[in-house]
């Protein structure tokens, strides 16, 4: 049950850290889209193309963001943040659109 719980505030998380517009040019939704940044099984949202500056900007703001609720989940909660971690990247790989990048054993491909 406890589990059960944990995974709903993670998904509902998971669900509003990527509704976020940052304050970059790029929204993380288009930054998707445009195949620049893509989910990792860690939680954290990662760098497809390097290539675009502000691929990088945005992930560290989203990561920022992310990882301060995960340690918040993992301690109102008493589990370790890298459950907290691995739950909600199993969630945002779950969510993420088909064509978007998400990170598997061989590196980046398209859901």
């Amino acid at each position: 049950m406890r589990n059960t719980y944990i995974g709903r505030r993670v998904a509902w998380l998971v669900f509003f850290l990527l509704a976020v517009s940052p304050a970059f040019g790029v929204s993380v939704e288009e930054a998707k889209t445009k195949g620049l940044v893509g989910e990792r099984p860690n939680g954290y949202l990662g760098v497809v193309n390097s290539a675009a500056p502000e691929a990088q900007a945005l992930a560290n703001e989203v990561n920022e963001k992310r990882r301060q609720a995960y340690e918040d989940i993992a301690k109102r909660n008493r589990t370790q943040l890298d459950a907290v971690e691995a739950l909600a990247g199993e969630k945002a790989i779950q969510n993420t659109k088909p064509g978007y990048f998400v990170e598997g054993p061989g590196g980046w491909t398209r859901k």
